[in-house]
């Protein structure tokens, strides 16, 4: 009888254990499921570079131009939105043609607003709690006084440098104004979690300005990819690590190089490079997104 009762005791353990075993495993596999996050592409403008030598430290380029793309980006999570960059300025859509800046650089263009490109989405601009971007240049910050209710995610060093009297009163006024709206600063030191799971991470990358940043992404669907903001504007930036001539720091820039694309082999992330027209052209375009 003793017999029995020790094997029917066992059994009942065992039992209990097991069913212990799946729940462990069913709440690991629910803590594992990715949030629904979103990625949509807009187009912020276009660039053509008049002088593509100014993209390298050496006369690689010397003679060249180049078309880039100038896109800005909405990353909806359930916890809420996040504007990644914001094209040019918008006053270059109320011109009927393409302008070129003093110097000659660059001739830029912006065919619409940041308004009617979310209307597409069903978004304005008070539907977002957060805007960052990769770094204060002109190209990038166009529309940001837009998201004036949002908060600012900046880096500590670029905002310190957008905010300084040298910018706000020398001849590059224009790049604090862009984003002197933008009153609620939460300000960053180094790479920053954005939502507290993982999927939408700001990843500091000095070098270019002071506090250049870039965006990871993971998605369920597509996968982990990478935003590089201005650390690459071509892939053969990229491939041979040239450096443009305006970054304001170059071993800084090539130490972000490389902590890049150590962290994207890492993480087994697809690289997008925001100016390559080949990338913007892969995206899907608003109302489509990646997922």
């Amino acid at each position: 009888m003793k017999k029995y009762l020790i094997i029917l005791v066992s059994l009942t353990v065992l039992a209990f254990s097991c069913k212990e075993v799946k729940k462990e495993v069913k709440e690991e596999v629910v803590e594992m499921v990715k949030p629904e996050v979103k990625l949509y592409t807009f187009d912020g403008g276009t660039v053509m570079v008049n002088n593509l030598e100014l993209f390298s430290q050496d006369t690689t380029y010397q003679g060249q131009t180049k078309e880039f793309a100038d896109a800005f980006y909405v990353i909806s999570h359930p916890k809420g939105n996040l504007m990644w960059d914001a094209g040019l300025p918008e006053a270059l859509v109320a011109s009927p043609e393409p302008i070129t800046p003093p110097g000659g650089a660059f001739t830029i263009s912006r065919k619409d607003s940041v308004i009617n490109q979310l209307k597409t989405i069903g978004l304005t601009p008070k539907d977002f709690k957060y805007i960052a971007m990769s770094h204060s240049h002109f190209d990038h910050s166009g529309h940001a006084n837009v998201l004036k209710d949002a908060i600012w995610l900046v880096q500590d060093a670029e905002y310190n440098f957008i905010t300084s009297d040298a910018i706000k009163n020398g001849e590059n006024a224009g790049l604090y104004e862009a984003i002197k709206e933008l009153s609620n600063v939460q300000k960053l030191k180094g790479d920053h979690d954005v939502f507290g799971d993982g999927s939408v991470v700001i990843k500091s990358m000095p070098g270019h300005t002071p506090g250049h940043q870039v965006l990871f992404v993971d998605l369920a669907e597509h996968g982990p990819l990478l935003l590089t903001g201005d650390l690459y504007h071509t892939y053969e930036n990229r491939t041979h690590k040239r450096i443009p001539v305006f970054n304001t720091d170059v071993e800084q820039t090539l130490k972000s190089m490389d902590a890049f694309e150590a962290f994207a082999k890492e993480m087994n992330a697809k690289v997008y490079l925001q100016h390559q027209k080949e990338d913007f052209n892969k995206m899907p375009k608003a109302p489509e997104y990646l997922k």
